[in-house]
């Protein structure tokens, strides 16, 4: 199935239902969001977009970029996703590499569209979904001349739906090609492991270009509707949980640990919840047992990136519930076992399978993983083995009963004094110190250990901790080898457009003016 075959069967479903529910409580049909996506593809072909071609969305969360969506996968393109929240160099890049000729932005980025006007040449058409821009006409004129029905198109599983963008933090972002084979495939998965008993509430808080708006359109074909929030504001966000009846909600651990630490949290509804998804980095254990306790036994977590996306793994709450009631607490640690289709296995670096217990590098295989690098058969070769699995960069192991347990990206070792120390295990100890929101250990240069393991803090608000107290606590749950050196306490870690820490800008702090880096 093509992603606007998913729509149509939630509008066949549910045409009454509302499709989404903006920050103002204005809400939109299936059917009204159904209607306009007609007309919107009718209205891009009219100015020579067509089947096959690009259209990426400049845009916070907003409605209108959902309408958008809609339209362009109507008239059979493929979503070029930009964050609202990237640097405009890095979408410059994206939109040029990945040859969008097609752009619908939000007003609120009217000055960077500007920039864009000048650096991509490619982009033939601009629209503007909330109103009239300085030199485009709103999504509601573009229309506006436009009534009736397009023709569908053919379903081909391996035409390209979308160019989803690496994270780019080893060089400029690839472009990754997601199928419609791809994208059933991860609808497929999410609701075999993930049922709705009845027509899902989700809340998208997170970037809609990322897991969040992926959550959403795999939802779709169940009559889903979307709350829509520019950004994880609090308590607004605990508030709409409560308000609306919220079903499903996917956020990054670290805006989960901000929620954890709102002095209202316990004070909101939770009880509507049934799939409270964590995913895009490894969360602190004590702090999933709290959020286990507050939000209920909802907390489920999946494993994926942007190459083989969100579900290769499945963690249920069920499980989650089992794992603590039982002395197997220590899969709390862990990401779930493999999902239905998708085999998931660790590798070393001979292309051997490893048994349980032994370290190496996660791999994955099957109609989840993505086509190909767009133009960069070079890079999709190195991360392809010679039997076809697909290299996640990840290192971890599994368990006799098939959990996998991420310990970290190959690039963030660390090696110190010979040692191999992997940051994620470090990071879990410190955060089980009660004063600690957020931290990232990463190897800073020493003469004498090559690098030395070096953690930064973020700390609660009005709370503190001394360096003593971290690197104690460290020495008693990993011994000295792997405990840190040093700490440093910074008033917020850098992170990227979607949340994650970013480590290597952490990294680059303690190296500069280094020639080497390890």
């Amino acid at each position: 199935m093509r992603v606007i075959d998913f729509f149509d069967r939630g509008a066949l479903l549910n045409s009454g239902r509302a499709f989404m529910i903006a920050e103002d409580g204005a809400e939109t049909t299936y059917r009204a969001a159904q209607i306009l996506s007609h007309r919107t593809a009718l209205a891009m072909h009219a100015v020579g977009f067509a089947h096959g071609k690009r259209a990426a969305i400049y845009s916070p969360n907003h409605p209108g970029a959902f309408d958008a969506l809609l339209g362009l996968y109507r008239a059979g393109g493929a979503w070029v996703p930009i964050n609202a929240r990237n640097a405009i160099r890095e979408n410059c890049y994206i939109l040029n590499h990945n040859e969008a000729d097609f752009l619908f932005y939000h007003s609120s980025v009217e000055d960077n569209v500007a920039i864009l006007r000048e650096e991509c040449p490619n982009i033939a058409n601009y629209v503007c979904i909330d109103r009239a821009g300085a030199d485009a006409p709103s999504l509601a004129d573009f229309v506006a001349e436009h009534n009736g029905t397009i023709a569908p198109f053919a379903d081909d599983p391996d035409e390209v739906c979308g160019i989803f963008s690496s994270s780019g933090t080893t060089g400029q972002p690839k472009g990754i090609l997601w199928t419609n084979a791809l994208f059933e495939t991860m609808v497929a998965e999410m609701m075999v492991h993930m049922p709705p008993d009845k027509p899902p509430v989700h809340l998208c808080a997170a970037p809609m270009t990322h897991a969040a708006g992926v959550v959403g359109l795999s939802l779709m074909g169940h009559g889903a509707t979307n709350v829509i929030m520019n950004g994880v504001q609090l308590p607004q966000l605990m508030e709409n949980i409560e308000k609306h009846g919220v079903t499903n909600l996917f956020l990054p651990p670290t805006a989960i640990y901000v929620m954890l630490a709102h002095p209202d949290v316990r004070n909101y509804d939770y009880s509507s919840l049934e799939y409270f998804v964590y995913a895009a980095a490894p969360m602190s254990v004590e702090k999933l047992r709290e959020a286990i306790e507050v939000f209920g036994p909802v907390m489920t977590q999946t494993y994926g990136q942007a190459e083989a996306p969100m579900i290769c793994t499945f963690f249920s709450p069920a499980a989650h519930v089992e794992a603590i009631a039982t002395n197997k607490a220590h899969r709390l640690a862990s990401c779930g076992q493999p999902s239905l289709l998708t085999p998931v296995e660790i590798m070393d670096d001979g292309e051997n399978i490893l048994p349980p217990g032994e370290r190496g590098e996660i791999v994955v295989r099957g109609r989840l993983v993505m086509a190909g690098y767009y133009k960069n058969p070079e890079a999709t070769a190195e991360v392809t083995t010679s039997n076809g699995w697909h290299r996640t960069g990840d290192i971890g192991h599994k368990d006799e009963d098939g959990y996998i347990y991420i310990v970290d990206r190959k690039g963030d070792m660390i090696i110190s004094g010979g040692f191999n120390v992997y940051p994620s295990e470090v990071e879990q100890v410190i955060w089980t110190h009660p004063a600690v929101q957020d931290c990232a250990v990463v190897g800073a240069p020493d003469e004498k250990w090559g690098e030395a393991v070096t953690a930064v803090v973020e700390l609660k608000p009005g709370q503190d901790a001394s360096e003593g107290e971290i690197i104690d606590l460290c020495k008693e749950e990993l011994g000295s080898v792997k405990a840190p050196k040093a700490v440093a306490f910074w008033d917020e870690l850098p992170r990227s457009a979607v949340g994650k820490v970013r480590k290597k800008d952490i990294r680059d702090h303690f190296w500069k003016g280094h020639d080497r880096r390890i």
